[in-house]
C-alpha cells in the first residue's frame, strides 16, 4: 500500500472510531469484567449467493457434493427453517449485517444503481465487534454501496478484500470480455484490498478463501470477525475447466453452477482447516447460509422441496440452507426445526462479545445459543416478516401469509412445506387475522428511501445518504 493510501485508511479509521464512541456501549457489568479474562469467540459468516436450498449435499443433493459445508453441518446444528430477510440480495445483506429488518430503515429495494447505499445511520456487526476489540474483515461481494461512505471501511470493518458491486466474473476480467451479466462499471467489479485496487487472481472464489486464511494467521491471537460473502454461484456462469471436469454427468448451466459451488466448498474447507490447525475450533462460532433462494430459471438451481425461487416470497425465495457450528458449545450433528433468521447473527455475536444494545434502536434478532443448546425451548421467532414493494409475507407459527404480485395466500407449512394448498378461501377468518397482524407490523416500518425496483411502491427519497448531502452520526447500537 502506498503512503497516500495508508493516510486515507488511517483517516477513515479515525473518523470511524469517533463515530463509534456514540454507537457502541461496552458493558461494564461483572459478567463483562469476567469475560475480559477470557477471549470472546471469533465469528465467521460464510455467505453464499443465489444458492439453492437443495444444492448442498447435507440437504440431500446427490448431484453437487459439498463435503466441507457438510462437515460444518455434521459438526454443528442444521437449522431446517432458516430464513433471510429478503428474496433479493441487497436488502438481505443489510438485514444480516445490521441485525435489524431493513424495512425499519427504508432499505427495501430490489433495483440498484451506483449511487445507492445502506443508510449511514445504521450500525453493523463489524461496528459492534470492532468497538469491542475485534479485528474485522469483509471479504468478497459487498453490494451495499460503492460511494466512500457506504464501503466496508466506513461500516465498521478494519479490513476489506473484494469488490463493491453485486456481481463480477470469477476468472480475471481480462479473460471475461463479452461474458454476459458482468457489470460494465469498473468500480463495481474491480478488486480492492482496503483502498488499493489489486490485480485479479486466477479464480476469485479461491482467492476469497485464501484471504480468510491469511486473516486468521494474522489475527489468531486476538478475536476476529470474518464476513466471507462469496459471489458464487451468482451469475455469470463461469468456472475453470478443472472444476467443470468434476461433474461429468451434468450438462449446460447446471454443470457450471455445480462447479462454482464446488469451488466455494473448497474455499470454505481452506478456512475450516486453518482453524483446526491453529486449534481455534472451540473459539470460533461459524454460520453458513445463503443470501436468498436459488435462481432456478437462470442457473438451474434446485430449491426442492420448496416452492418458488429468488425474487419470490414463497419459501424457495426466503428459506435457505442454514448451519451454526461452535465446537464444544453447541450439540454437534443435531437438527433444529424452529424458525431462525439471519437477523440472529448480529444478536448472537453481540451477546457473546458483551456488546450492549441501545434499547431505543433494538435488534430484531435473538441470541440463538440458548435455543440451539435446548436451554430455551420457546420459539426464537413466533412471527417473521418480509416486505419488498408489492410482495410481502409473514410466518406466524406454522401459518404463512404470502402475497406474491399482490395476491394474498395462506399456507400451513408444517403440513405443506411446498405451499401447494392455498387455504385463503377456505379460511377467510384466518386470512383476515394474519393480514391484520402483518398490516400492523408494516405500518411501523419506514417507507423506502429509494424508488428503484420497488414495483410501484411509493418511496421517500431524501439526501441523508447522498455523497454531498448531510449525514448524521451513527447512533448507539
Amino acid at each position: 500500500m502506498n503512503a497516500s493510501s495508508v493516510m486515507q485508511v488511517r483517516g477513515v479509521l479515525l473518523l470511524h472510531t469517533v463515530l463509534l464512541l456514540s454507537a457502541v456501549v461496552v458493558s461494564t457489568t461483572p459478567a463483562a469484567v469476567a469475560a475480559d479474562k477470557e477471549r470472546p469467540p471469533n465469528v465467521i459468516v460464510f455467505f453464499s449467493d443465489d444458492q439453492g436450498y437443495d444444492d448442498v449435499s447435507f440437504q440431500g443433493s446427490d448431484e453437487i457434493p459439498t463435503p466441507h459445508i457438510d462437515a460444518l453441518a455434521r459438526e454443528g446444528v442444521i437449522c431446517t427453517d432458516g430464513y433471510v430477510t429478503a428474496h433479493y440480495c441487497v436488502p438481505s445483506r443489510a438485514g444480516l449485517l445490521t441485525g435489524r429488518h431493513q424495512a425499519r430503515f427504508g432499505f427495501e429495494i430490489s433495483g440498484w444503481n451506483k449511487n445507492m447505499g445502506m443508510p449511514v445511520e445504521e450500525t453493523t456487526i463489524a461496528d459492534g465487534l470492532s468497538a469491542n476489540g475485534y479485528a474485522t474483515i469483509a471479504i468478497g461481494k459487498w453490494h451495499l454501496g460503492q460511494l466512500p461512505q457506504f464501503r466496508p471501511l466506513a461500516r465498521g470493518f478494519t479490513d476489506h478484500y473484494g469488490f463493491y458491486g453485486g456481481g463480477r466474473s470469477y476468472l480475471p476480467l481480462s479473460e471475461s470480455i463479452g461474458v454476459p451479466f458482468i457489470p460494465k462499471d469498473p468500480q463495481a467489479v474491480e478488486l480492492y484490498r482496503n483502498l488499493d485496487k489489486v490485480d485479479d487472481p486466477p479464480l476469485v472464489t479461491t482467492a476469497f478463501g485464501e484471504a480468510a486464511v491469511e486473516y486468521i494467521e494474522e489475527h489468531k491471537d486476538d478475536p476476529f470477525f470474518i464476513y466471507l460473502a462469496f459471489n458464487a454461484p451468482h451469475l455469470p456462469l463461469q468456472a475453470p475447466q478443472r472444476d467443470l471436469d468434476r461433474f461429468p454427468n451434468l450438462t449446460g448451466g447446471r454443470k457450471t453452477y455445480a462447479a462454482m459451488i464446488a469451488a466455494m466448498d473448497d474455499a470454505i474447507g481452506q478456512v475450516t482447516e486453518k482453524l483446526k490447525r491453529e486449534g481455534l475450533e472451540e473459539e470460533t462460532l461459524i454460520f453458513f447460509l445463503t443470501d436468498n433462494g436459488g435462481h432456478t430459471t437462470a442457473v438451474g438451481a434446485s430449491n426442492a422441496p420448496l416452492r418458488g425461487q429468488k425474487s419470490t416470497v414463497y419459501e424457495g425465495g426466503i428459506r435457505v440452507p442454514f448451519v451454526v457450528k461452535w465446537t464444544g458449545h453447541l450439540p454437534a450433528g443435531t437438527t433444529y426445526t424452529k424458525p431462525v433468521s439471519s437477523l440472529d447473527i448480529a444478536a448472537t455475536s453481540y451477546a457473546l462479545a458483551n456488546v450492549e444494545i441501545d434499547p431505543k434502536r433494538p435488534l430484531d434478532g435473538v441470541d440463538l445459543i440458548p435455543y440451539l443448546t435446548g436451554a430455551n425451548t420457546e420459539l426464537p421467532h413466533p412471527t417473521l416478516y418480509w416486505r419488498i414493494g408489492p410482495d410481502y409475507a409473514m410466518r406466524d407459527g406454522d401459518w404463512k401469509l404470502t402475497a406474491q404480485d399482490g395476491k394474498a395466500e395462506v399456507y400451513h407449512l408444517s403440513e405443506d412445506i411446498s405451499e401447494s394448498q392455498n387455504l385463503a378461501e377456505q379460511r377467510p377468518e384466518l386470512l383476515a387475522k394474519l393480514q391484520a397482524k402483518y398490516d400492523e407490523w408494516s405500518a411501523q416500518m419506514m417507507d423506502p428511501i429509494y424508488s428503484g425496483g420497488l414495483g410501484g411502491r411509493k418511496a421517500k427519497v431524501g439526501d441523508r445518504n447522498s455523497e454531498s448531502g448531510p449525514q448524521s452520526t451513527k447512533p448507539k447500537l
